[in-house]
């Protein structure tokens, strides 16, 4: 079982790894550059500590290894050739095994660690040290020469250090593995019990070192700490270089044993750019790590909340008591900031999630023999965790595609004029209450004939039809779809894009893909913020009430019978000049009931332009808690969830992309002259009927 600690620090690890990989592809492209080896060696070091701190020794002593080679890069012993970098590159795969099967989820292959290993230590100089049954070896000291040298450290920590989460025992548990320590602490600071402060540091140490590592390698063990202490290293005065031998028989059997004290709980760290902690020493943290489960609990608590003060307000109207109708007000503007506080806690920026698929490119690009540079932009673009969640495999599936259908070889791309390295862009914006995600790539293209002859090969679509360009490349997304001619294994199985449409299906997503033979592919998921709660409109078809989401509004306008008249019936509006489809509720929903002599327009922007939605009345705004329908309303795709209102009934939530899209699709929508395709469409439409 594993503790908090243990859990904490396996997510932080996780968090390093991403990191460390993002320095090392970096490094790979930049081999000189000191500070990109000292992030990579940062990141080693931390995980290193970290996880002999709370019992991963095994991965400490694997991690150790990998350490020491980047020392000797950062010494300028060792050069980052592309061999280090891809061994490094396995060492991070070897680590989130052995933190997978610490979380029970996998096994870490002994026989792969001990491969890796052997070759770190060619590469350094060393032999292989091999545990007995192909275990990893524990030791983490490092073999001393003959020459070691005895070194004076002078070691007093801030008064702070040990609020921040920092263990003076741990460093020199550190420093014991670099060679023979001897302790004497300074305990002069020490104030009476009655003005004694339990989470101060009051004590000082001098030390005596007798190890073959040099000046930077003991100051590395106290890298983290070394902004909040007073630290002095310095050879010993009048001190030789001695054999390993007599070293260990200048220890004095009288030095002071170090007193083993629990670990103090992990705390939560700023780092700037370079990964490294920060030296700014605020009064209490500014950050707190939380467990997600706890913000899912506190957004669905909120969102009951605004349940009730609907109620509230529903009570209140019909009560006409201006004292409830006042705190219903107040309660109203405490609900909605608590929501978008609540909200606020959930987001985060993609740049996590984009930066995780530098390593997919980077090992495509091997596998495939491609030059392929991975791009982003608007990765501080924020979104609900629960969308980053399962963004992932998705933009996974469109890059490998990218990746092996879209980037050509490149002598090919030179043939055509293009650089020889290919290009993956990744970039997000918000667009109202939704956030469009694109993978664009500046490859191949899609072969649109390709793509309709193998739709006829597997009855996807009639000989006759007459598909548009959007029609055509939705095809991709069928499931089993594939337009390869062989099977890699990339590609090619017509499974991938498939994935894709599930998996943005499912967030009430959708997706457009345009394409430019030659030029490239475009793929853009455009997803909701949040699948928790959005500001809605509360409207009336008949005696039904749905919710359509404020932010994809416009405008509302009223639509008589004279208006219908003046274009002989055609489903289409003219708002100021501009002729606007529109569909109709009640019709599009199967809703029988007597067409009232005023109506009201919903103009609204979807992906396929502005269309209207036609509604008996506009009955005004609703925090809207989102509640899924279940798997069998599932193929409702016009519908994107319920919510309660305050009198305890339930309101639909249109989905008025997928309403566009439907009536766009239905071609005998299109025969009956009911909604045209496109606004295109519409205005020949109001110039016929005029």
């Amino acid at each position: 079982m594993i503790d908090q600690f243990q859990q904490a620090f396996q997510e932080e690890a996780r968090e390093i790894l991403i990191e460390l990989e993002s320095a090392l592809l970096e490094l790979n492209d930049s081999p000189g550059d000191p500070e990109l080896v000292a992030r990579v060696f940062r990141a080693l070091h931390t995980i290193k500590g970290s996880g002999a701190m709370f019992g991963f020794d095994q991965l400490a002593s694997f991690t150790h290894h990998l350490e020491n080679a980047f020392d000797q890069v950062r010494n300028g012993r060792l050069e980052a050739t592309p061999d280090l970098i891809n061994l490094a590159l396995s060492a991070a795969d070897h680590i989130k095994a052995m933190l997978d099967e610490a979380a029970g989820r996998d096994c870490a292959d002994p026989v792969v660690a001990a491969d890796i290993l052997t070759k770190v230590r060619q590469l350094t100089g060393a032999p292989p040290i091999l545990a007995p049954k192909g275990k990893v070896a524990e030791a983490v000291a490092p073999s001393q020469p003959d020459a070691v040298r005895v070194w004076h450290i002078h070691f007093c920590p801030g008064p702070d250090l040990l609020r921040y989460g920092a263990n003076p025992v741990l460093l020199f548990r550190e420093l014991r593995q670099l060679g023979n320590l001897e302790l004497k602490a300074d305990t002069s600071a020490v104030p009476a019990l009655a003005d004694l402060e339990p989470e101060r540091c009051y004590i000082a140490w001098d030390m005596i070192l007798t190890t073959a590592a040099g000046r930077d390698k003991i100051r590395d063990v106290f890298i983290f700490v070394e902004d909040s202490c007073e630290l002095k290293v310095a050879a010993a005065a009048g001190a030789d270089t001695v054999s390993a031998d007599e070293a260990s028989a200048s220890v004095s059997p009288a030095a002071p044993a170090i007193t083993e004290v629990a670990p103090a709980p992990p705390f939560v760290e700023k780092r700037s750019g370079s990964g490294r902690r920060s030296t700014d020493k605020p009064d209490s943290p500014s950050s707190l790590r939380v467990a997600a489960a706890k913000v899912d609990q506190l957004v669905d608590l909120v969102g009951q909340l605004v349940t009730v003060q609907a109620r509230l307000v529903e009570i209140a109207t019909r009560r006409e008591d201006r004292e409830i109708h006042a705190v219903a007000e107040e309660i109203e503007s405490l609900t909605a900031e608590l929501r978008e506080t609540s909200m606020g806690m959930r987001t985060l920026p993609l740049r996590s999630t984009f930066e995780r698929f530098n390593r997919l490119v980077y090992d495509l690009g091997r596998s495939l023999h491609k030059e392929v540079e991975l791009t982003f932009e608007g990765a501080d673009t924020e979104l609900d965790k629960t969308v980053i969640d399962q963004l992932g495999d998705p933009l996974m599936h469109l890059i490998r595609n990218s990746m092996d259908h879209g980037i050509e070889m490149p002598e090919q791309r030179l043939a055509a004029g293009k650089p020889a390295s290919g290009t993956i862009h990744l970039s997000a914006q918000h667009a109202g209450a939704q956030v469009l995600v694109s993978v664009a790539d500046d490859g191949r293209g899609i072969d649109r004939e390709a793509v309709r002859i193998r739709a006829l090969e597997r009855g996807l679509i009639a000989a006759d039809a007459r598909l548009s360009e959007s029609e055509t490349f939705s095809l991709i997304m069928a499931p089993g779809f594939s337009t390869a001619k062989e099977v890699s294994d990339v590609s090619g199985r017509g499974v991938g894009m498939d994935v894709v449409r599930k998996n943005v299906e499912a967030l009430r997503g959708s997706i457009d893909v345009a394409s430019q033979p030659g030029l490239g592919t475009t793929v853009t998921l455009r997803l909701p913020l949040t699948l928790a709660i959005i500001d809605g409109l509360l409207v009336r078809v008949g005696e039904t009430r749905f919710v359509i989401p404020l932010a994809n509004t416009v405008e509302c306008v009223e639509l008589t019978r004279e208006d219908i008249k003046r274009t002989n019936g055609k489903h289409l509006a003219n708002v100021r000049g501009e002729i606007i489809p529109y569909i109709r509720l009640s019709e599009s929903l199967g809703l029988r009931r007597p067409r009232p002599e005023r109506e009201q327009v919903m103009v609204a922007e979807t992906e396929h332009g502005r269309f209207g939605f036609v509604v008996d009345q506009v009955l005004g705004n609703h925090q809207t808690v989102i509640k899924n329908l279940g798997r069998i309303y599932r193929d409702v795709q016009v519908i994107s969830g319920a919510t309660i209102l305050g009198d305890g009934t339930v309101a639909l939530i249109l989905d008025l992309h997928r309403m566009a899209q439907s009536a766009i699709r239905d071609s005998s929508l299109d025969r009956r002259t009911r909604a045209p395709c496109t606004q295109e469409a519409a205005h020949k439409e109001m110039a016929v009927a005029q």
